[in-house]
């Protein structure tokens, strides 16, 4: 068999692909190919499993740009669920996504990500200066609602806004520091004894 339907990519062009191979059983309730070649004959996939809607398949691409890919479609609901054997404990691992190289991307398009269990951890363990990072932005809130929150920096921390800060403890406010220094904008016209102009100058947010 060989598939060519792009114009680009004719039956005798050098970058269509083809197969001789080709296998395909099925009815109207769906088929399962092996060699199927893409409609722009520039993948190959070793395997297709198609339903009676296209849009309803897994694909085992085998070469072109998805060589080596695996690819999972579902018009409707995607559902993975494991995990049901007797004697399982919820310390034991039931799940794993993993990539030995690349990015891990989770995207939403017209919804929201959440995540729901008994314990939530991020580790972020980059051995580079440039790693090792945990970052979050948000074009509106960021929310932090519990009965503790802790942080804790072994070199530097910082809280800055170009806008108003506020801090409030309806019970005992402690600040304690080594050395503690209060600088207000007043000495960006004229400087303190305590030169506090410099870091007034260093604290400007854009």
């Amino acid at each position: 068999m060989v598939t060519a339907n792009n114009s680009k990519n004719t039956r005798n062009s050098k970058t269509a692909n083809k197969s001789y191979t080709t296998i395909r059983v099925g009815n109207d309730h769906g088929s399962i190919n092996f060699g199927h070649i893409s409609q722009k004959a520039d993948v190959t996939s070793d395997v297709l499993l198609q339903a009676s809607d296209a849009r309803h398949s897994i694909s085992l691409d085998k070469d072109g740009v998805r060589k080596g890919c695996t690819t999972i479609i579902s018009p409707g609901n995607f559902q993975v669920r494991c995990a049901f054997d007797e004697g399982r404990t919820p310390e034991q691992d039931a799940m794993m996504i993993s990539a030995h190289k690349g990015n891990i991307n989770i995207i939403a398009e017209n919804g929201k990500i959440r995540l729901v269990a008994d314990d939530i951890e991020f580790v972020a363990r980059g051995e580079k200066t440039s790693e090792g990072n945990i970052r979050m932005k948000a074009t509106e809130n960021i929310e932090l609602d519990s009965k503790k929150v802790l942080i804790n920096s072994s070199s530097y921390t910082k809280i800055a806004s170009s806008g108003k800060i506020e801090m409030a403890a309806n019970g005992c406010m402690k600040v304690y520091g080594s050395l503690i220094q209060g600088v207000t904008d007043a000495v960006a016209t004229k400087d303190s004894k305590v030169f506090g102009q410099k870091y007034q100058v260093e604290q400007l947010i854009s």
